[in-house]
């Protein structure tokens, strides 16, 4: 990362913290020289990124200053309800005035190409610019394969719906999974498979099994951050999956929709480690934009490519948004908001981890080891109550999301646990969130 990056971050940080408030004076060109121990002229780059920003302002023979917030933009939260819950990114960080800039650009840019159909398989310049976006991830792959989709749900939609070049029928999802799919799944009737999935791990003798006698045709799971696991495959579970894709022909749909949430850099994809191309890639941006921006990325093997275009049919993303996201990503926007958001993430896990070591003495929660990205499962005993657990903890207003919807309503070997997310769960109240969960969960006798 440049060194005026780290310094813009750093400064961001100070302000959202609050260390930095309206008003307040930051340091002069030559103090932050040597705070930062870097040239004037990197200090002069950095404010003057956070003054187009609009984070700060710059008054002659002054100095620069914080800027007021303003009410739309920043959104106070209850102090005291704790969202445990919700998976959204913190509304305080949304990067509105970058992307409004960026929305500003697309239409001086593009003009009335804004407000024609477009192409089904998306902008072709944001398509052009995601190639290289997505290879810095190790997914290498040229533009025809890249389709922009309406979040990544169209695309799981789309791919359980349409035939596979293996002539096979059945969709092997974990357990616990993504709930808002498998409830698709059910919704649709589509045959679906079973393999467990806990904080240790997977069985991939039971994988293997299943690939080779139960008419898979495609395996859905995520690889990293996983929703509500929280947990990721190492590199050689990686290499593994991919291995038996290739030898019983079975596709893996990756849904790396965290893919930017403080991932380790020398961990790829499966998708890197396919050799025999049957390995469909999923991104999302809504979890490090935000929600409403809808847009997703499927990178299709070449012999999916026509059968997945055909079951899309039509332009359903907005091509503005298309364009402004091309914009955002080619200024280094994206890269930058990536950078806040993950750092961000990691300190609210880290302040969660540690108020477990204080409040979990006696162990009832199981939590894995979880450093990175939003969820994190607390594991409790069989003898909780869970509907009276979540409704305990509603009284004193700490939302959470019991870990029963996670799971095929048929699936009859369920874990109990609450997925603990920390997207919009403010650093102050974390530690007495955590501790009034413990509390609840101590107090026994919940048959």
């Amino acid at each position: 990362m440049k060194k005026y990056v780290s310094i813009l971050l750093d400064i961001e940080l100070k302000i959202r913290e609050g260390q930095y408030r309206s008003g307040y004076k930051l340091p002069s060109v030559r103090d932050a020289s040597e705070l930062y121990k870097c040239s004037k002229s990197t200090i002069l780059r950095a404010y003057a990124e956070l003054e187009r920003k609009h984070a700060i302002y710059s008054i002659p023979q002054s100095g620069y200053y914080v800027v007021e917030t303003p009410s739309d933009v920043h959104h106070s939260h209850s102090s005291d309800c704790v969202d445990f819950a919700s998976a959204s990114p913190d509304l305080n960080v949304f990067p509105y005035l970058d992307f409004q800039h960026c929305l500003n650009q697309a239409i001086d840019t593009y003009k009335y190409h804004l407000f024609t159909y477009g192409d089904s398989q998306g902008l072709e310049t944001l398509r052009h610019t995601l190639v290289s976006h997505l290879a810095d991830a190790q997914v290498f792959a040229k533009k025809d394969r890249i389709i922009v989709t309406s979040g990544v749900q169209q695309a799981l939609e789309i791919i359980a719906k349409m035939p596979f070049p293996n002539g096979k029928e059945k969709i092997l999802v974990e357990q616990p999974s993504y709930d808002i799919y498998l409830r698709f799944l059910e919704e649709e009737s589509i045959p679906v498979n079973t393999i467990a999935r806990t904080a240790e791990g997977l069985d991939f003798h039971e994988l293997e099994n299943q690939f080779k006698q139960e008419n898979i045709k495609f395996f859905y799971t995520m690889s990293r951050h996983h929703n509500p696991l929280g947990i990721s495959y190492n590199t050689e579970e990686r290499k593994t999956i991919a291995a038996l894709a290739a030898k019983y022909d079975v596709f893996i749909v990756e849904d790396d929709y965290m893919a930017d949430l403080g991932v380790d850099p020398l961990v790829d994809p499966i998708y890197a480690y396919d050799q025999t191309e049957h390995t469909i890639y999923l991104k999302s941006f809504s979890k490090i934009i935000f929600p409403g921006l809808r847009l997703g990325v499927a990178v299709l093997p070449e012999n999916l490519l026509e059968t997945f275009s055909t079951y899309k049919r039509y332009v359903d993303t907005s091509i503005l948004s298309q364009a402004a996201l091309d914009i955002y990503i080619k200024n280094g926007m994206y890269e930058r908001h990536k950078h806040t958001i993950s750092k961000l993430y990691s300190e609210r896990i880290h302040i969660l981890n540690k108020a477990l070591e204080r409040y979990n003495q006696t162990g009832y929660i199981q939590t894995p080891a979880i450093t990175s990205g939003v969820y994190t499962p607390f594991k409790l005993p069989r003898t909780v109550n869970l509907e009276r657990l979540v409704y305990n903890l509603k009284a004193r207003n700490i939302q959470v999301v019991a870990g029963k919807g996670f799971y095929l309503s048929s699936y009859r070997e369920q874990e109990k646990f609450l997925r603990v997310s920390i997207s919009r769960a403010q650093p102050e109240q974390i530690d007495q969130g955590v501790k009034s969960i413990i509390e609840e969960v101590s107090k026994g006798n919940w048959y």
